[in-house]
């Protein structure tokens, strides 16, 4: 796997951001430890009109990609979340290639025009699945990507591989059901602590997720996301990651 197909998701510092750092602040660090992309978390900021435009400048001046997951939904009651615009403007304003939210209620409609407007505004837009039964079962996915598909829709789907645990479904499964929509991969294994899921690192859990990225397109950017503690342990993701697809 090309090095620059890895993604970086603020996840991996959730630690840090806890101790009040900021995401910007953490920019040089993970361009030093060899990414060429970051995922910046919306529920991380502390000031967005604040840190917006460092995060810009920083990423900028390390020449890093940024893609955007925000902790939100498409639809809200089967309509179009009014704060989509919000969104999509922060995005455009930090520079970001690709934003991500959740479907959320949808109930068939599309409201295509509403989304073609956002769609228009540059950034690329995706869905994931999410540890939701609302919208994180493959049915829900593939409902909503298959109304994508026929209104010709510019949406990617966001492969989530650890959330399926989450939500009692089987990985491969998924990645059989919706290959053909992936447009990005979130990675994180999953291990068993009670009977109940808990994501960690790869190699670490019982996903095999060497099989499931067979599966999956093999030119997708793919996202580390899962908390850890040292830069060991996301140097050692990198590493498999890198090693799997050459």
């Amino acid at each position: 796997m090309k090095s620059n197909q890895i993604v970086l998701n603020f996840l991996v510092f959730a630690e840090k951001i806890e101790k009040g750092i900021q995401q910007n602040e953490l920019l040089s660090h993970i361009a030093a430890l060899g990414f060429q992309a970051v995922e910046i978390r919306r529920e991380y900021f502390k000031d967005v009109a604040k840190e917006m435009p460092l995060i810009k400048k920083e990423a900028e001046r390390l020449h890093l990609d940024l893609f955007y997951s925000v902790p939100d939904e498409v639809y809200v009651n089967g309509e179009v979340n009014p704060k989509l615009t919000e969104y999509i403007s922060e995005a455009n304003q930090m520079g970001v290639k690709q934003i991500k939210w959740n479907i959320g209620d949808f109930k068939g409609e599309l409201h295509v025009e509403k989304m073609k407007a956002l769609i228009e505004e540059g950034v690329v837009i995706t869905i994931e699945n999410d540890q939701t039964q609302t919208s994180g079962t493959i049915a829900a996915i593939k409902k909503y990507m298959t109304a994508v598909k026929a209104a010709d829709l510019a949406i990617g789907y966001v492969y989530d591989l650890g959330n399926w645990r989450f939500v009692g479904a089987d990985e491969l499964e998924a990645a059989k059901e919706l290959a053909e929509y992936v447009h990005y991969i979130h990675v994180k294994d999953v291990l068993y602590k009670e009977d109940k899921p808990q994501a960690t690192g790869l190699d670490h859990g019982v996903i095999n997720w060497r099989k499931v990225l067979s599966i999956l397109p093999d030119d997708c950017p793919i996202a580390i996301e899962y908390p850890t503690t040292t830069d060991e342990e996301i140097l050692e993701a990198k590493a498999l990651l890198e090693e799997e697809v050459k």
